[in-house]
């Protein structure tokens, strides 16, 4: 558990065991009530885990709040701008700009943080995907330059049999149309990262060759 204590309030400047306490200040605008107790907004939170938690964890929780939309860039930006000068703020600005609120799971947030981390382009988030006479889907990830699409399969995504033979028949329509498709799961991308890196750039080298 992590409590927040702000500046010169009277107590204890150290956690009990296992809770974590933080010594900073809460602006009234930072402070909501919830069942009877005070705790720091959606928006602070979000901004304290990505001042104290690695890039990748920052991301998560920035793209989860933005898509539940329970923040908004504006927020976030306003938060920052608070507090501006604390410590780890400079990856919370960048952990903001990152975020993406077309990130539809945790498992596409920690891809999107990879392929920035190895060096792949940006690519496009939850696009449709055909050509100019039909739209075949609806792609994760698109790098459309390199006319790769990119999926990050889920447990759940080929729990249902008819789910994942639309999704073969899905990938066999999107490959006649002249795109590449790259899967990957969630012990591909945290596991072996430069594997799906080199699939993906095989992919692109096809893709653009097309």
């Amino acid at each position: 558990m992590a409590l927040t204590r702000p500046r010169g309030s009277v107590g204890s400047q150290t956690g009990g065991p296992g809770i974590r306490l933080h010594i900073a200040a809460l602006p009234a605008g930072h402070v909501v009530v919830r069942r009877g107790l005070p705790v720091t907004s959606v928006t602070r939170t979000v901004v304290d885990l990505a001042r104290a938690s690695s890039f990748r964890a920052g991301v998560v929780a920035a793209d989860s709040a933005l898509r539940s939309k329970h923040v908004s860039k504006a927020d976030l930006d306003s938060c920052l701008t608070t507090c501006a000068g604390w410590p780890g703020i400079q990856n919370a600005r960048r952990v903001a700009a990152f975020a993406d609120a077309r990130s539809e799971s945790v498992l596409e947030s920690i891809s999107r943080v990879a392929f920035d981390e190895l060096g792949l382009p940006a690519p496009d988030l939850q696009a449709w995907v055909g050509t100019e006479d039909e739209i075949i889907g609806r792609a994760d990830f698109l790098w459309r330059a390199y006319r790769t699409v990119g999926e990050a399969d889920g447990a759940v995504k080929y729990a249902d049999p008819a789910r994942a033979m639309a999704q073969l028949e899905r990938d066999a329509r999107l490959r006649a149309a002249g795109f590449e498709v790259v899967h990957f799961t969630w012990h591909d991308i945290t596991r072996m990262p430069d594997e799906v890196m080199a699939r993906i750039k095989t992919a692109f080298r096809r893709g653009a060759a097309r």
